[in-house]
């Protein structure tokens, strides 16, 4: 039997150690080579630990919940396939001794009835993803979305649902929920507990501590203005096919976010910079972060050199970002080196918020939902698609002018993107 040892990996530099956050597989199944077999969260990102070869889970040394450090031993495969044949004849072994213990002839069909229920689901048209057990991941997703699991499409192995099956049916809407009990009878129906405690996994306990961190060092304050997207909606609905049959994906918001910060952070460098002890660190480069909400938490990848890419690098990005974020493959690199932020709370419907700083940088730009609004134009009132900004700053660091004027230089290229090509 050749046995192979699975460890946790180096997950980043600082990270040290990380928690079990769920088994994708138990002992005695087969593993193909780079299959995720266990979640393991840390401080800053949740991600799946593959198998690095093929053949048989046939222990694991930790459980759900547990604390452990990079590089210790989790669980151990069986290289040689031989214990693809011991777990079956293990699972075979109670049912012999069962038949083996005498039993009273009055009760020999109890179990026979008892069978019956479980064949039912078969002779009615069941399909095999239906018997299939939903990993851990799987299943707090589909319980969390009350959804009916037979109806999503499945892509892994042997027909098994996965996380990103089931992130992607929620997304595009095709997820059908599970029928609600009757009003009536929802009461009596109910057999769960009326309160439930769950230990916060340390992705949430981080970002509990860093927005806390945010509120106690940084003296935070929040600017806002809102901007006309007349122009930025024209020139994504005249340009989009185009856009789209020659880059490969759909032209959104960001990208003319993103190219707007990026000017405006060049003219007001100081929103581009953190406090760094009693110095103050200017960066000559924009590495702006974007607020991206997966099933464990807000994350925030970053855009490296945001400044130099182009509207097509910024949308591949975000997407490419977004599907690792949902499949839970961010690394701890994609989520390094940040100079300022944008989160998009407007995709939730949010009309006004105020977002707290990821420190230890000094800016974070709030966008929000799109509404059409009567404003007044040449002594005109007329209905135009507005949205809200919201630049919260740290004022240490930032005046009210300069935070003022930077929001203002956004406004502007959005109400007339052709500055963003003129670079004004």
């Amino acid at each position: 039997m050749a046995i192979e040892d699975i460890v946790i990996p180096q997950l980043g530099e600082s990270i040290t150690e990380g928690s079990i956050g769920s088994w994708l597989k138990k002992v005695g199944d087969a593993v193909a080579a780079d299959e995720p077999i266990v979640e393991v969260e840390t401080d800053k990102v949740a991600m799946e630990v593959p198998s690095p070869v093929a053949g048989v889970l046939i222990e694991t040394l930790v459980a759900e919940g547990d604390t452990v450090e990079i590089g210790a031993l989790i669980a151990r495969v069986d290289t040689s396939g031989k214990g693809a044949a011991a777990a079956p004849a293990a699972a075979k072994a109670p049912e012999k001794k069962a038949e083996a213990a005498p039993a009273p002839k009055a009760e020999a069909p109890a179990p026979k009835a008892k069978a019956e229920p479980a064949a039912a689901p078969a002779a009615s048209g069941g399909s095999a993803k239906d018997a299939m057990p939903l990993a851990p991941a799987v299943r707090r997703l589909v319980e969390e979305y009350n959804l009916d699991a037979s109806t999503i499409p499945a892509s892994g192995k042997d027909g098994r649902l996965t996380k990103g099956d089931v992130l992607a049916a929620i997304e595009s809407g095709t997820a059908k929920t599970l029928s609600a009990p009757a009003a009536g009878g929802a009461v009596a129906a109910s057999t769960g507990p009326r309160e439930e405690r769950v230990k916060m996994t340390r992705l949430r306990k981080r970002i509990a501590e860093r927005l806390k961190e945010a509120q106690n060092t940084a003296a935070m304050l929040t600017t806002y203005n809102e901007v006309d997207m007349t122009a930025v909606m024209a020139a994504r609905e005249r340009y989009k096919d185009l856009f789209a049959k020659k880059h490969g994906i759909k032209l959104g918001f960001m990208s003319f976010f993103t190219k707007a910060c990026c000017l405006a952070l060049k003219e007001i460098p100081s929103v581009n910079a953190q406090i760094d002890g009693d110095e103050v660190v200017y960066f000559n480069y924009a590495n702006i972060g974007v607020a991206v909400s997966a099933p464990n938490g807000l994350v925030v990848p970053v855009l490296k050199d945001a400044q130099n890419m182009s509207f097509a690098d910024t949308e591949l990005a975000i997407a490419n970002y977004g599907k690792k974020a949902r499949d839970g493959k961010l690394t701890v690199e994609d989520m390094q080196g940040g100079t300022f932020t944008i989160s998009n709370g407007g995709i939730f419907g949010s009309l006004m918020s105020s977002p707290i700083l990821n420190t230890p940088q000094s800016g974070i730009l709030g966008m929000h939902k799109i509404q059409d609004r009567p404003v007044v134009e040449n002594g005109q009132i007329v209905i135009r698609p507005m949205m809200y900004l919201a630049l919260s700053y740290d004022h240490r660091l930032i005046d009210g002018r300069e935070a003022v004027t930077f929001l203002v230089r956004v406004k502007e290229a959005l109400e007339d993107p052709t500055r963003l090509l003129l670079d004004m």
